[in-house]
């Protein structure tokens, strides 16, 4: 006792906030109301600290990737981002304008179990996606400060060490009681895209300055590439490992809820900062890859050179001097710690929303503190598995930022083709062909992102069905509520006696041959007030949901009807609540089911929700109510 005792308060430290349970798994998550809300430009920076934070690395993982080539790669990412990546998001806005993104749609567009096990699926890559932007973002703040030149040079082997203390520390931030602040985002992009303008703005008047230098570049394509259309096919096939440059669009949509206004308003914000994130982007994209791939000499760009992971940070000391070339590095390092702060934010924010509303993620996921925990453990892990390597990494993110824009066309297209809007289902399936080859041709060329995802996926769905299957006695049934139909059957009834019946056709004869088989098996007149009760089942894949109880009138008999995710746990709360309104014990009658195995009626109560009903009611009102004087009884004949 003693022992449990000493437990109980780092018990109840981890589980302090836990979330309460949310909707209905077949409707939107309810939109949580901020407790502030900010113009559509703050917002903006909230998503900027991912998007914009990418500045810090994607230049010289264009260069390792493309070469000579990165600015021609780089026009083909630009040009996706702003007529692909960038109409697909506003659509999303418009139809998902709660923060819940595309994985939101497909689960409306796919319902069942189709459509959650498809958002399963994709978890595995947000989640991918998420921990890489951690791992991402720490591995490249700490290049940037053990390449600081006042940095002492016997630090250069610390990467792994100091990444993983980057990591444990924003972990323990968000231990200690973390809430994003739109003012600090405001602050740290307004200062880190000041910088970069005097940065990149320098780079481009030295270009301008150096001719001789462009000329260099263009000599190297004219050797290495026969034609411009081969320039074309080659940026092309390199494209795919860009694409880390796309990775604010789905944080766009998922901070949408922040936006002032009402709902219209809040879609049309967030179409505006999506446009103007883009925008910026793509400017500082075209400008840093030919800037940095003309004025960086190629060996830099290799590991243990000084521009790899740090580009524009090298142009920044190179050009600027030790100390504003420091102060870039302060923010560039400030930024991408917060890009992990806002991907881990993301995360915590995702799994409440979707796994507890399926049954399928542990109570204690509901909780932040020891989701904290876990996500940052996954985190340091993989920063161990890539020895804290920027562009060793850069094919697994680029594998989740693919695999979320893909989910995204694929809704886009099919929402816009059910709606009958063939132009627009037309020009969106062209960009699900489009990104689907670039995370097909990422997958290929580095499977280590798709491994890491399945992994993610493997982990899900394997919790995800031992904690449905563990939570499957539970009640389910968030409200229950008796139409004045039913309510005066209950009233006018004696004692509370209900027979379970399964409709079929639902004519005289069922009723009578299941009258009949009552006082065969429990000796029950029809003039005792016997109730029949149906239960019907529309979506098994729901978890919980509000029990609507009807009083219908048929052949003569009295009947309630609900609709449910499950027999016997509906039953049982439909019980434990008449109990509760007529303080009398209900009285439940069943016949034995055919006989069978009885895994396959546990496999049918957990996927259809039927089986073996009987056992099933009396095992959920035996845990929802541990007093047996007070608990209703069930009788099987």
């Amino acid at each position: 006792m003693a022992e449990v005792d000493k437990r109980a308060p780092l018990r109840r430290w981890l589980l302090k906030g836990l979330q309460s349970p949310e909707g209905l798994a077949n409707q939107p998550a309810p939109e949580e109301t901020p407790g502030h809300q900010h113009k559509w430009w703050q917002v903006m920076c909230l998503t900027g600290v991912d998007y914009f934070s990418t500045l810090g690395y994607q230049p010289g993982i264009a260069a390792l990737a493309a070469g000579a080539l990165s600015p021609v790669a780089t026009l083909l990412l630009v040009a996706l981002t702003l007529f692909g990546a960038l109409p697909v998001y506003r659509r999303v806005a418009a139809e998902s304008p709660h923060g819940l993104g595309s994985l939101s749609m497909l689960e409306r567009l796919l319902p069942g179990w189709r459509g959650k096990l498809l958002v399963l699926f994709l978890l595995g890559f947000v989640a991918t996606a998420f921990i890489v932007t951690i791992t991402l973002s720490a591995a490249d703040a700490t290049a940037h400060i053990l390449h600081n030149p006042f940095i002492p040079h016997s630090w250069a082997d610390w990467q792994v060490p100091v990444t993983l203390l980057l990591i444990a520390a924003l972990g323990g931030v968000f231990l200690a009681g973390f809430s994003e602040a739109i003012s600090i985002a405001v602050v740290l992009v307004a200062v880190y895209l000041l910088l970069n303008v005097v940065v990149v703005g320098t780079a481009v008047q030295q270009v301008l300055a150096h001719p001789e230098k462009v000329a260099g570049w263009q000599n190297v394509l004219a050797t290495d590439y026969s034609s411009p259309i081969a320039m074309v096919a080659v940026a092309l096939y390199v494209m795919p490992k860009l694409a880390l440059g796309l990775s604010g669009f789905e944080t766009g949509v998922a901070v949408m809820p922040l936006v002032k206004g009402e709902l219209a308003e809040r879609i049309k914000g967030a179409r505006k900062l999506l446009t103007t994130a883009a925008l910026i982007m793509s400017v500082f994209l075209i400008t840093s890859s030919v800037a940095t791939t003309v004025l960086i000499p190629a060996e830099e760009f290799a590991e243990g050179g000084a521009a790899n992971g740090r580009a524009l940070a090298y142009l920044a000391h190179l050009y600027l001097g030790d100390w504003f070339g420091s102060a870039y590095d302060l923010s560039t390092i400030a930024i991408l710690w917060f890009a992990g702060a806002s991907a881990l934010a993301g995360l915590l924010n995702i799994v409440p929303r979707y796994l507890p509303r399926y049954g399928m993620a542990p109570d204690w996921t509901r909780a932040i503190r020891p989701m904290v925990l876990v996500f940052t453990a996954i985190a340091g892990l993989i920063t161990l598995v890539f020895d804290a390597e920027v562009e060793a990494q850069g094919g697994a993110y680029a594998t989740g930022v693919l695999a979320l824009i893909l989910s995204a066309a694929v809704a886009v297209t099919l929402s816009a083709w059910n709606k009958g809007q063939t132009r627009a289902a037309v020009s969106f399936g062209a960009v699900t062909l489009i990104v689907a080859y670039a995370t097909v041709a990422n997958i290929i060329e580095r499977p280590d992102g798709l491994v890491i995802a399945l992994l993610f996926v493997l982990a899900i769905v394997v919790i995800s069905l031992i904690s449905r299957a563990t939570r499957s006695t539970e009640l389910r049934v968030t409200h229950i509520s008796l139409d004045d139909r039913a309510r005066r059957f209950i009233n006018e009834a004696g004692e509370i006696y209900l027979i379970a019946n399964e409709p079929h056709s639902r004519n005289a004869k069922e009723y009578v041959d299941k009258a009949r088989e009552a006082w065969e098996l429990h000796r029950l007149r029809t003039s005792e007030g016997l109730l029949f009760l149906e239960v019907t089942i529309p979506d098994a894949s729901e978890f919980a949901g509000e029990l609507r109880v009807t009083g219908e009138e048929r052949h003569g008999f009295r009947i309630l009807r609900m609709q449910s995710t499950t027999v016997a746990n509906s039953i049982a709360a439909l019980l434990l609540h008449l109990r509760d309104r007529t303080g009398k014990t209900p009285n439940v009658y069943f016949h034995w089911a055919a006989e069978g195995n009885p895994i396959g009626a546990l496999l049918r109560y957990l996927v259809f929700g039927g089986g073996d009903v009987p056992p099933l009611t009396r095992e959920v009102l035996r845990q929802a109510e541990p007093d047996p004087d007070r608990r209703p009884i069930v009788h099987v004949g």
